[in-house]
Formats: structure tokens, C-alpha cells, sequence
């Protein structure tokens, strides 16, 4: 089945939304005019013999703030099998980044009826692309997004009344989906106990104001945090992306590393005692946003690593597996994949040059397999 609103019913398959492919005052300040991230990807070089670079849209660029964009974004969900866009939402207390795909773009469509959520980016953009410095702080201190009780209210507040409200905004049993990116660092920085009062307020100001209750999901959480994500009011987990890794070796197979995330989702769950929402990643190459050191390979992102071999039809049977793990949620079987669009990291579903709609009709597949 799948979701006409913003309910969810069975076989639901999510996609996350990277939000950055638009003209934005924050980056345009610090970027040459007319620069944006399709300059990384449609000038990314091979680093390695047989490196699948670049990878280039099979219909070219485009501007993600413009509704026509979305239009076409939209209708190819829907032909393919996706059921639900979750949008990348860049909030600093107050300040937002890169929010004209989602307000402009998607909602600027007024035939947007395709379920929709947001997931809180709690880092800022990098203000250097491509990565220059191999020796520089992978997290520069002015990308952390530091809260409090008060900030998040007001982030609540803002969400639920131009988001959470809207009929096609989508939601688990009644509650609106909301994820926080780096959950991990957000318990980190405010306490578990700070961080279980912040939300416990919310959803007493959500219910003051008679706005829709919160589904609240970790992405990311450290292996140390996740087994208190029910105690400080998280109602179930997920990840980003779960794909290489990240201090293995430079170039990781497709198959094997799947094979590997597939094993650990029964430990997720368990360890976790919420519910665990497996999210799936037909591959991983960030070089485009590294700048080319020679022949010398950089032991961290976005050099290194790159993952080799993946296929439409290993996605296809990875998508499957995770679809047939949701089926055991009592919320019932929620999928996400990262992502639609993350072209300059190697991880995306629209149609590219060497596949075509290959991406999109193994999604399509995999709900036939699941």
C-alpha cells in the first residue's frame, strides 16, 4: 500500500532530501558568484583507474528552489515507488540555510500532495567546497549547532505551525515524524537530562497550542547513547547513512558492506528497546568535495573511502532485505534510503548518465521482492 495523506501504512519507502542545490546568501558570500555544488560534481575527476567520475544527471543541473523542479521530482516518486520526501532542515537558532528547496520549491508547488518530513541538520553547511586542507578539523567548530530548552521550543513551535499542521505532512500512528540528524551530539551538548526536559516541554507546548504530538527519532546515535534514547523521549532510531567504514580500508566492496549493515540491524533494534527504522544507501563517493592532493589518498572525508561496485541490482536486494526487516515494527514497515539527491557524495536516486532511471526502477523492484 501507499499513503494518499500523511499517514503511514504499510511498505512505506522514504528518501531523504539534500536541500543545497540552489543560489543561497549564506554560501554566496564566501563562494564565487554563480558557484554552487553542481560545479563539484560535473567537474569531479577519476582518482583511481576504473573511478566511476563524475557522475553526471542524466537531464543536467537544476535549480532545487524552483516548484517545476519539484514537479518533476515528484512525479518520478511516484512513478518509482517513493512514498515520502524527508527534507533536510538547517536551523541555528533562528537561522536557517537552504530552505528555499523545501518553502519555494516543494511547497511553492501547489499540487504538493506527496507526504513530506523534515530532518533536523544539526551541523551548518561547510563554508569551503571543495575541501582544501588535509589537516583541518573534519567538524569546523562554527558548523556544531549548539541548543537549549528555549531554542528548541522556539524550533518546535516554528515547525509545527508552518510544517507539522499541513495534511500531507507525514506521520507514524497519528504523531508527526521528526529526526534529529546528530542526536548524539545534541544529548551530548544539553545533558540527557537537559535534552529529556527539552523534549518533555515540547510536547507539553504542541499539546497547549492542540498542535500535532511528535514522533521523535534518533539518527546516528552513538553506541553508548542508544540504549537511553526511550528514557530521554526519543520513540525510535535510524541512521543516515549506514554504509562503509568509515576507518576501514579506502575502497570497500558494495556487496560485502551490505551484507555487514543488514547483520547489525537485529542489534539496533535490541539494544535500542524503541523502534529501529533500517535506512539503505546505494553508495558512497564524496571525492567530488575534496580537492585533489596528487596521487596521495587523505585517511578521512571526503577522501576517503569510496565504495566500489554498487549496482542498481545490489541496491535493489538491499532495499528489499531492509523492507522485509520493517515489517516487524507494530508502527509497521517504514524504509528510508539515503538519499534522493546527495549527487557530490555518491549517493542519490535520480537519473544519472550511466544508469539512467537504473536507481529508481530497483526501487521499484525491491517492493516487488520485499
Amino acid at each position: 500500500m501507499r499513503p494518499s495523506g500523511g499517514d503511514l501504512v504499510e511498505e512505506t519507502v522514504a528518501a531523504y532530501i539534500y536541500p543545497g542545490w540552489h543560489a543561497c546568501p549564506e554560501r554566496d558570500r564566501g563562494f564565487p558568484p554563480g558557484w554552487s555544488e553542481w560545479d563539484l560534481v560535473l567537474e569531479a575527476e577519476p582518482r583511481f583507474p576504473g573511478h566511476e567520475q563524475p557522475r553526471i544527471p542524466l537531464h543536467g543541473p537544476y535549480d532545487d528552489s524552483l516548484p517545476e523542479t519539484a514537479s518533476k521530482q515528484i512525479h518520478l516518486a511516484r512513478t518509482y515507488g517513493v512514498d515520502v520526501f524527508v527534507y533536510g532542515f538547517f536551523w541555528s537558532r533562528g537561522k536557517r540555510v537552504f530552505e528555499s528547496a523545501l518553502d519555494h520549491g516543494f511547497l511553492g508547488l501547489a499540487s504538493a500532495d506527496l507526504p513530506f518530513a523534515v530532518m533536523w541538520a544539526n551541523r551548518m553547511p561547510r563554508k569551503v567546497l571543495p575541501v582544501k586542507h588535509a589537516s583541518d578539523s573534519e567538524i569546523h567548530p562554527d558548523r556544531l549547532v549548539y541548543t537549549d530548552t528555549e531554542d528548541f521550543l522556539a524550533l518546535i513551535r516554528f515547525l509545527a505551525e508552518r510544517y507539522f499542521v499541513r495534511p500531507n505532512y507525514f506521520r507514524l500512528s497519528g504523531r508527526v515524524l521528526f529526526s534529529v540528524f546528530d542526536s548524539t551530539f545534541f544529548v551530548r551538548q544539553m545533558g540527557a537530562d537537559g535534552a529529556r526536559e527539552a523534549i518533555r516541554e515540547a510536547r507539553c507546548m504542541l499539546a497547549d497550542r492542540g498542535l500535532p504530538d511528535l514522533h521523535l527519532m534518533a539518527l546516528n546515535p552513538a553506541p553508548s547513547l542508544v540504549q537511553d534514547l526511550g528514557r530521554i523521549g526519543f520513540d525510535s532510531a535510524s541512521h543516515y547513512v549506514l554504509l562503509p567504514e568509515w576507518k576501514g580500508e579506502y575502497l570497500q566492496d558494495y556487496g560485502s558492506l551490505v551484507s555487514r549493515r543488514a547483520g547489525e540491524w537485529p542489534g539496533y533494534l535490541k539494544e535500542a528497546g524503541v523502534p529501529y527504522f533500517p535506512s539503505v544507501s546505494p553508495g558512497w563517493d564524496a571525492t567530488p568535495r575534496g580537492v585533489m592532493h596528487g596521487g596521495r589518498r587523505v585517511r578521512r572525508y571526503p577522501w576517503w573511502p569510496v565504495v566500489v561496485d554498487s549496482t542498481p541490482e545490489r541496491f535493489r536486494d538491499f532495499l528489499a532485505a531492509a523492507m522485509r526487516f520493517s515489517r516487524g515494527d507494530d508502527e509497521g514497515a517504514l524504509t528510508f534510503i539515503a538519499s534522493w539527491n546527495e549527487w557530490s557524495e555518491g549517493h542519490y536516486l535520480e537519473p544519472d548518465e550511466r544508469y539512467g532511471t537504473g536507481w529508481l526502477e530497483a526501487v521499484r523492484e525491491a517492493r516487488s521482492l520485499a
